[in-house]
């Protein structure tokens, strides 16, 4: 566990690998591989989406050109909200970059279509280690297709003002649907009070007029859902079929949605569906005790400022312990690059504790090669923020984020169905089998 006195921190955005990632930057909407010039300086194009990160690689790949001065790296941005569209489009029309970035969403179904490079046979075994939870997200039929960038894992920032008060120690807290075995819940109901200052474990307490919430359960794949569902012992997917709507299934998503509109200990759907950052505002405005999130959260804790102390703590626990969503993005090399040669060694680059440095040192992103995490641990220290728990959840038991070639049609279809499931307003039961059977459908398509 770790604490700090909140204090101001260099404005930074986020670029770790959030599956609902929106940083994004002004785009360049050139495309298709680089050349070679009169010098024999062969261009090895490299797209993502977003700024800050292209940012860090820009002085990465300056530094790779002072090595390899015979090639040079060209970034080309393009917003989160073209970037899908973009993509296959360009493959199509042969004006895809040499190496571009992907997250696990959407990976698999170039990989099946043979327009990527097999990592495998490229780099083979000549690399620095990686996160290896990040590698299997990026294995497939055997192979490895993505060389992994920025990793998440999740963790607990608290309000260490409100539990001291309260007398909790969040390392404690683990939930069950047995009422016995569960410590979540009676904290919950401590720390959330309304403005008449009446918690949630009282008689008195007004549910319609809260004031402090306890926990930020709501509709978030990546930092609750699919880790309750993983810690009961239940399963997002089958493969690459879902099938969450099991036993295991019910009762996680149960407690969760209990905790909104039975239990009243977190802020209401309705709220949350319409703005998915809610719940980070609330935090750091001091109106939400306990918020598990991933790395990506850490820079919006400078607006936390000197209005009270805040640390990280281990995510909540579960009847089969803690196990986090592990995600990331990685890069890919496309199979139809005319400069095979010079893109492997741009990704063997990439793919280094040297070149991923760039990427942490600012504390934006959390690398997945193994040696340069200790860069992003070292600005968060300077800072007064032991990352301790993330590390630890990363190389602890995790759960893969959602994976195969049509994953972005199945997660468009429980769309249709989860946010009204957390609202209260369709049985939970009855909402995983229709979400499951919509969500089998739409990948079938």
């Amino acid at each position: 566990m770790s604490t700090r006195r909140g204090r101001r921190l260099a404005p930074i955005v986020a670029v770790a690998g959030a599956l609902a990632l929106t940083a994004c930057s002004p785009g360049s909407s050139g495309g298709g591989g680089g050349g070679t010039d009169d010098e024999g300086v062969t261009t090895v194009t490299f797209r993502l989406w977003d700024e800050a990160a292209a940012a860090a690689y820009e002085e990465s790949f300056a530094a790779f050109t002072e090595q390899h001065p015979e090639i040079r790296v060209e970034i080309e941005q393009v917003p989160w909200a073209n970037y899908w569209e973009q993509l296959p489009l360009d493959l199509q029309a042969g004006e895809m970059a040499d190496i571009f970035w992907t997250n696990t969403s959407n990976f698999g179904r170039y990989a099946d279509a043979g327009n990527l490079l097999d990592i495998t046979e490229v780099l083979g075994e000549d690399h620095d280690e990686w996160n290896p939870a990040a590698v299997e997200l990026y294995e497939r039929n055997g192979s490895l297709w993505g060389v992994p960038q920025l990793s998440d894992s999740i963790a607990l920032l608290y309000n260490k003002t409100l539990l001291d008060e309260a007398g909790i120690d969040p390392t404690t807290l683990a939930w069950s649907p047995n009422p016995d075995e569960d410590t979540l819940l009676p904290a919950l109901q401590q720390l959330t009070t309304d403005s008449a200052g009446v918690t949630a474990a009282e008689e008195g307490f007004d549910p319609d007029d809260v004031a402090v919430w306890g926990f930020n359960a709501q509709n978030d794949l990546q930092a609750i859902w699919l880790d309750f569902l993983a810690q009961n012992g239940g399963v997002f997917q089958d493969g690459d079929s879902y099938a969450f709507s099991s036993p295991e299934g019910v009762e996680a998503f149960t407690y969760l949605v209990d905790l909104i509109n039975t239990h009243h200990v977190a802020p209401p759907a309705a709220d949350t569906n319409a703005n998915g950052d809610l719940s980070r505002e609330l935090f750091v405005q001091g109106k939400l005790a306990l918020f598990q999130t991933g790395q990506y959260s850490l820079p919006f804790t400078a607006d936390i400022g000197d209005s009270f102390e805040w640390g990280v703590a281990p995510m909540i626990a579960g009847p089969e312990g803690r196990i986090g969503v592990v995600h990331a993005v990685a890069a890919l090399g496309n199979a139809d690059t005319e400069h095979p040669d010079e893109v492997a060694e741009v990704l063997r680059w990439i793919g280094s504790a040297e070149g991923q440095s760039f990427l942490a040192e600012s504390g934006a992103a959390f690398p997945a090669a193994v040696e340069a995490q200790q860069t992003f641990t070292d600005y968060w220290n300077e800072q007064g923020v032991d990352t301790t728990p993330f590390l630890e959840q990363a190389a602890g038991p995790s759960v893969s984020a959602p994976l195969g070639p049509n994953s972005n049609a199945g997660l468009e279809a429980l769309g249709g169905y989860f946010p009204d499931m957390f609202a209260g307003l369709i049985p939970v039961a009855d909402a995983l089998a229709q979400a499951q059977d919509a969500a089998n459908e739409a990948i079938a398509e």
